[in-house]
């Protein structure tokens, strides 16, 4: 049988017709030994000597075609066109009168070593690649047909060879992400199993020969590591578009214990390709390292959110087929795994909230948390209620001690109750039942303290009034007990949020923070500890009295005149400019957010007040924000307001003139109480007095001649059903939330101090950490430890405020041995750092960092800083600034012992580094010889 004849492609004849241009000017055919491959061009145009030649090609098995062919060049085509003919024909058999027409006067053979020099316009040759025929032949046949091989200009190394058939057999230039800065394609397991989800690669990588498939595999597995081969295997048995899927579900081997039935399943889905297990873990490493990285994009790119999805779905969809799925519920990246353990988080969570945290620690380590944000808040909001309810009942004992709690506290439940009402983001039913159980025994808590304090309103508002509030921040004393005294640096802007409760308080304060707002609050007396600010409505809590006596510092009613009069009369009595914009004359005209006359009056150095409508008008009209929450976004013209002001320096004083409580489920679109005419949701007049109601008079009251009933219950109500409600004595309606804001950076006026968000957060809502330092790295000393912040006595009917983790605690420093921060301020290397900075703090104030620090895991907000430093009698304002001095101090040849993190949002402190820094080693006794000293040593750094 004769040998199959080298197969011919175009860039193998226009290599040719390069090398042999010069006798193109006499002869215009030429004969090539070999096969025109199938599907080549038989005509195009290629330029030799400067001049374009329109070339043909034809394939001849014998002596009359290529004779035919001649003839029909001659007769049909132009001078200086050039006839190409593939052929198995001897010489000998051609003859003279054709040979002698042709280029040469022979057959020309194809050497491929010299049409891949030409074509990759290399001086040499990589010698290894003579020896390898399969590679040349490859790259003769593959090079691309736009713009052929890039040039090299010296040697074309095997490496480099290799790297550019792979690309081009693999089409891996239209892969996202396959291109480095240099233009050049990278070639790792990212970018293969990227691959592996085109539409034809893989295919393309099956049709290639045996040979070559082997020789990629084998050189594709040391450039781009051991997980290559399994891909390769996968896509050669029609399993490429489903690789990342089945590596997926290899994690099922990872259990030494893994029963045979799984082996068998996985056997079935990977079918002849099924790898040794530590084949299959080095697989699904590198698939969940890639997936790992797509998911972190996913976050931001829908196209790769796509990506993922399509391939876990997939994952899925294989493991429910095989059975696995039961075996796969500790993945860290199957949507049915997360399923499973939010279910499981949720379940344990009813159960106690220790079971409920271990869960969550378990849920946080999965790969799709970042992807299902509302998921997770149902997950974590089950367990942070779940701590709630395991801690002791606060008793009610005063209005004043409930509006503090509640602001501080139970106002978070309510917020947590919006979110366990909403269930599972997905409709799960178990999920659902679970998180419906959790919010009924919240919500009977709740009710009771509703209840309590329902009662002692009764008595309060009997004679409480601006002069004699007992011991309340009201309503209409906000202005000149709040506002009024940040006027001595900038005039404030006050923005009014129309029925802002507690628990949406709650929300645009955090959100305010990673803004780069920080909270502020009046200094208090030794002893006592900064706490949000909350005022008391006036009664019933509706609108109409509320915000006229916010707004014009008395008890007042009326609509928006009274309340523009009252607001400029309180000023004007205080020698102050003032103005107040409400809804039609705060947006601007076409390319403005805001009104001239609103910006023009930011400018200048009146107080400013705005009033925002947003949120009771979403409770009129059947809307809550984007479902559960509200950003800053939410709120019409709050974020623009917030850059004006900042812009201009102003400090913001956000507050609320009512809070509101929600629509919970009723089936009745008409009153759920009988109403007896009453055209109030939450308020009416009367005598007879119902269950879940109670009856008020006095000063405060400024409606039904000063004597109202209101219900204390949040499900009662005495109109049609609506989105949310107010007027009534629930603690989320009376409850006036007030947020003092200054931009971070921004000196803290005097007499005021800030509210980091540990002091701003129930302890059971933050998540909970492990101490890095343990009690007993104290060293022995005489001295005492530099004071930390203090936590006071929780006010009379406030909630005690149990916490979990030791971050969360301000408490009294006990008298105890040195601590860390006084010792490294005495070290010697302290005292070198010191040398370097100029006007370095005092040596207690570095050591209350440290400390404080240290007490808090290692990570605290500025504010919580500033303040832990604000005790040892040294105020720091710019506490940024102040951060970055003492870094100098602390990262001692620049290793970060002490930075920001979290976008500015933290400061962190590594214990351990900071140990090594600055401790003195212990010594090795020399009787222990060099040998112990060096693995003590080992020990040590370990």
């Amino acid at each position: 049988m004769a040998p199959a004849l080298p197969r011919v492609g175009r860039r193998t004849v226009e290599a040719l017709l390069a090398a042999n241009a010069k006798d193109l000017g006499e002869r215009n055919l030429v004969l090539v030994h070999g096969q025109y491959a199938p599907g080549a061009p038989p005509r195009f145009t290629v330029t030799l000597n400067g001049e374009a030649r329109r070339v043909y090609v034809r394939d001849e098995a014998s002596v009359l075609g290529v004779v035919a062919a001649l003839h029909e060049h001659r007769s049909a085509a132009a001078s200086s066109d050039v006839l190409v003919v593939t052929t198995g024909v001897d010489d000998e058999q051609l003859g003279w009168d054709v040979r002698g027409r042709a280029v040469r006067r022979k057959t020309l053979t194809v050497e491929n070593a010299e049409v891949v020099l030409q074509r990759f316009g290399a001086t040499a040759l990589d010698p290894r690649m003579y020896r390898e025929r399969w590679l040349l032949e490859a790259l003769v046949e593959a090079e691309p047909a736009e713009g052929g091989w890039q040039r090299v200009g010296g040697v074309l190394t095997r490496d480099a060879a290799l790297r550019s058939l792979t690309a081009e057999r693999f089409r891996l230039r239209a892969v996202h992400g396959s291109s480095g800065q240099d233009g050049q394609v990278t070639l790792d397991a990212d970018t293969l199993l990227a691959w592996s989800r085109t539409s034809a690669g893989p295919r393309r990588f099956a049709e290639l020969s045996a040979t070559e498939r082997g020789e990629l595999k084998k050189w594709l597995a040391e450039v781009a590591g051991p997980a290559v081969p399994v891909l390769l295997s996968l896509a050669e048995a029609g399993l490429g578009h489903d690789a990342l899927s089945l590596g997926l579900l290899g994690a099922a081997l990872r259990d030494p214990a893994a029963q045979p039935d799984i082996v068998l399943a996985l056997g079935g889905l990977f079918g002849q390709v099924m790898p040794r297990r530590s084949e299959l873990s080095v697989f699904t490493d590198a698939v969940e390292g890639t997936l790992t990285r797509w998911i972190a994009d996913a976050r931001t790119s829908l196209d790769a959110r796509r990506r993922v999805d399509a391939v876990l779905d997939r994952a899925d969809e294989l493991a429910d087929k095989a059975g696995l799925t039961p075996g796969l519920t500790a993945s860290r990246f199957l949507p049915s795994s997360f399923t499973a353990q939010l279910r499981r988080t949720v379940a344990e969570a009813r159960r106690s909230a220790a079971a409920g945290e271990a869960a969550l620690a378990d849920l946080l380590g999965h790969a799709l948390v970042g992807l299902r944000p509302d998921h997770v808040q149902a997950a974590e909001t089950a367990v942070r209620v779940a701590r709630w309810l395991s801690s002791p009942v606060p008793a009610v004992t005063g209005v004043a001690a409930a509006v503090r709690a509640h602001v501080s506290d139970w106002g978070w439940v309510d917020r947590a109750l919006t979110v366990l009402w909403a269930g599972d983001p997905d409709g799960d039913l178990e999920i659902g039942r679970d998180l419906r159980a959790l919010f009924e025994q919240a919500r009977e808590r709740r009710q009771r303290l509703d209840q309590g304090c329902a009662l002692t309103l009764v008595a309060w508002a009997a004679h409480a009034t601006a002069q004699h509030p007992d011991g309340c921040l009201v309503i209409e004393n906000v202005l000149d007990t709040v506002v009024r005294p940040l006027t001595g640096q900038a005039a404030p802007l006050l923005l009014v949020l129309d029925g802002m409760s507690s628990a949406v308080a709650a929300q645009l304060g955090e959100e305010a923070e990673l803004d780069g707002w920080r909270e502020i609050v009046p200094r208090l007396e030794a002893g006592e500890i900064p706490a949000r600010l909350a005022a008391v409505s006036m009664l019933p809590s509706i609108t109409r009295v509320s915000r006229a006596s916010l707004l014009a510092g008395t008890a007042a009613g009326g609509g928006q005149s009274a309340e523009k009069s009252g607001f400029t009369a309180f000023w004007k009595r205080r020698r102050k400019a003032a103005a107040l914009f409400h809804k039609a004359a705060i947006s601007g005209e076409a390319g403005h957010a805001l009104s001239h006359d609103l910006m023009t009056t930011l400018a200048s150095d009146a107080v400013v007040g705005v009033v925002l409508n947003t949120i009771d008008e979403a409770l009129d009209n059947g809307r809550q924000g984007r479902g559960t929450t509200w950003s800053l976004a939410d709120v019409t013209h709050l974020r623009e307001l917030l850059a004006a002001a900042r812009s201009y320096g102003r400090p913001v004083v956000l507050v609320a003139d009512h809070g509101h409580v929600l629509e919970r489920g009723s089936r009745s679109d008409g009153p759920t109480a009988a109403d007896d005419g009453s055209e109030f949701a939450r308020w009416r007049t009367g005598d007879a007095v119902r269950e879940g109601e109670i009856a008020v008079r006095g000063p405060r009251v400024r409606e039904g001649g000063g004597a109202v009933i209101l219900p204390w219950r949040e499900d009662i109500r005495y109109t049609g059903r609506r989105a949310g409600y107010h007027g009534g004595a629930s603690l989320a309606e009376v409850t006036v939330p007030v947020l003092v804001l200054l931009p971070a950076g921004e000196e803290t006026p005097k007499d005021w101090v800030p509210l980091p968000r540990e002091l701003s957060t129930p302890g059971w809502w933050r998540t909970h950490i492990t101490r890095d330092e343990p009690a007993s790295a104290a060293v022995p000393a005489e001295a005492q430890a530099v004071p930390s912040p203090v936590r006071p006595t929780v006010p009379s009917g406030s909630a005690p405020i149990t916490e979990g983790r030791p971050s969360a605690r301000m408490e009294a420093a006990l008298p105890v041995a040195e601590s860390l921060g006084s010792t490294v301020v005495s070290s010697e290397v302290y005292a070198a750092q010191k040398e370097y900075v100029r006007k370095s703090p005092e040596a207690n104030v570095v050591a209350a960092v440290v400390d404080a620090l240290v007490t808090a895991g290692g990570t605290m907000s500025p504010a919580a800083l500033a303040a832990a430093i604000s005790a040892t009698g040294r105020v720091r304002r710019n506490i940024e600034g102040f951060v970055t001095t003492v870094q100098r101090l602390l990262n001692v040849e620049g290793y970060p012992v002490l930075g920001f993190i979290d976008g500015g949002h933290a400061v962190k402190l590594d214990v351990p580094l900071l140990r090594e820094q600055f401790l003195p080693k212990p010594q090795d006794d020399e009787a222990d010889g060099e040998t112990d000293e060096l693995a003590s040593r080992g020990e040590e750094k370990a």
